[in-house]
């Protein structure tokens, strides 16, 4: 069968036509590097989380920045997510136009021009649920002038911050003239509840520190009649602290909406993100419960042709930093394949290791007995799933044998 260039298959990604289904990794069908997503892991991961989120009693908004895979939007949608989370107008301009209602942008609204798509899309559509935060009376006072007189008010979430941190209110003084000018536009913005990001901080005790800080807010806030929704928002959790957000957040009750936000979980990854879940399997008791059969499972890899051996220690693979994230640590050799063998075999990451990213190729040191020749293929684990996804606009579905059974898009 003649292989397959995804980027001539796929131009302008007007469809993948009727044959994908045929194609196979292990033949050849697909011009490598290719970005895969493991179908079985991708459903594991997709149902631990839904149990997670069931024990906890609390609502879950992935982040879609991840993936920004509509197709991988609905499948959490399908999987329990209460709505989804992004950061900015045009993520939420794609989500939307997929079909995607209820959405927390979890960033201010800044801009004229990202006010009035929003704006647009609230007037047009009555069945919208949006959300976004505030944190400072002058971007109050520009939301009420563009909002003004509309027939419904801009939901928005006091954000939370920490000093040093990102954004966020830093103290209850803060949070005083916050509400003090939010009152002044009590018919174009309401407030809905509070919100933070907690991965500004590495401690677990400075993090549990933020989150009581934040329901503190949000109960003094419903104890004076100032929030607008009913049940109140209570917002965070990116994927590394998520069980200690829920620990905290749940105290304060059922009368509350506590909304999860992260969105990794979906593929998981080899590194923070595997270091993080072995910290919650560890100290989380509801996290150990539902991993009897299993935690979190690394679903996206790179696939890639070792094009060179120019030393007996070294090989050239065809990877690179345009291909797969490095922020976060290097790809992680899985999987060594050579044409005619029946199956991939398991590699070692401890003896093999990138060392070095170049824009399209990756330096894999290799002990001096090593069996690799040019051409063979090795399947790579990722770090940080974020910025491995915007690298690609098409991801390969794959079944335990390696064959393509679907095509997800990503819109970065």
């Amino acid at each position: 069968m003649q292989s397959r260039s995804i980027v001539s298959t796929y131009h302008k990604g007007l469809g993948i036509g009727d044959n994908y289904q045929q194609w196979n990794l292990l033949r050849e069908d697909i011009s490598l590097p290719a970005a895969v997503l493991s179908s079985e892991n991708l459903e594991f991961n997709l149902q631990w989380m839904q149990k997670f989120i069931e024990k906890y009693n609390v609502k879950l908004a992935p982040h879609g920045k991840t993936t920004m895979s509509p197709q991988l939007f609905h499948k959490q949608l399908e999987h329990g997510a209460w709505g989804l989370t992004l950061a900015t107008v045009q993520q939420v301009q794609v989500a939307y136009s997929a079909g995607i209602r209820r959405i927390l942008m979890a960033n201010q609204l800044v801009g004229k021009t990202n006010m009035k798509i929003i704006q647009q899309l609230l007037d047009d559509d009555p069945n919208f649920d949006f959300y976004c935060l505030i944190d400072s009376t002058t971007n109050i006072d520009q939301l009420g002038e563009i909002f003004n007189n509309e027939r419904r008010p801009l939901q928005v979430l006091l954000e939370i911050g920490v000093q040093n941190g990102r954004t966020g209110v830093r103290n209850e003084d803060e949070e005083k003239h916050l509400l003090s000018a939010l009152s002044k536009y009590s018919n174009s913005l309401a407030l809905a509840g509070v919100e933070l990001f907690e991965g500004v901080l590495n401690e677990e005790q400075a993090i549990r520190t933020m989150l009581r800080r934040a329901v503190t807010c949000l109960q003094r806030l419903i104890d004076s009649n100032q929030v607008a929704r009913l049940p109140p928002i209570l917002s965070g959790a990116g994927s590394a602290w998520y069980d200690i957000v829920a620990e905290e957040f749940t105290k304060i009750g059922p009368s509350v909406d506590v909304i999860l936000r992260q969105g990794c979980y979906l593929t998981h990854d080899s590194g923070a993100y595997h270091r993080a879940q072995a910290r919650i399997l560890e100290s989380n008791s509801i996290a150990k419960e539902i991993s009897t059969t299993g935690t979190l499972r690394p679903a996206l890899q790179i696939w890639a042709y070792i094009q060179s051996i120019p030393e007996s220690n070294r090989a050239i693979i065809g990877l690179g930093k345009r291909d797969a994230a490095f922020d976060a640590g290097f790809p992680i050799p899985a999987l060594h394949y050579r044409s005619g063998w029946s199956k991939p075999v398991d590699i070692d990451s401890s003896a093999y290791e990138i060392t070095q990213m170049m824009d399209q190729h990756a330096f894999l040191a290799c002990p001096t007995d090593h069996k690799l020749v040019v051409g063979d293929i090795l399947a790579f684990n990722i770090c940080h799933p974020c910025l491995t996804f915007d690298k690609w606009r098409k991801i390969l579905l794959i079944d335990n044998e390696y064959t393509v059974i679907d095509v997800f898009d990503t819109f970065f």
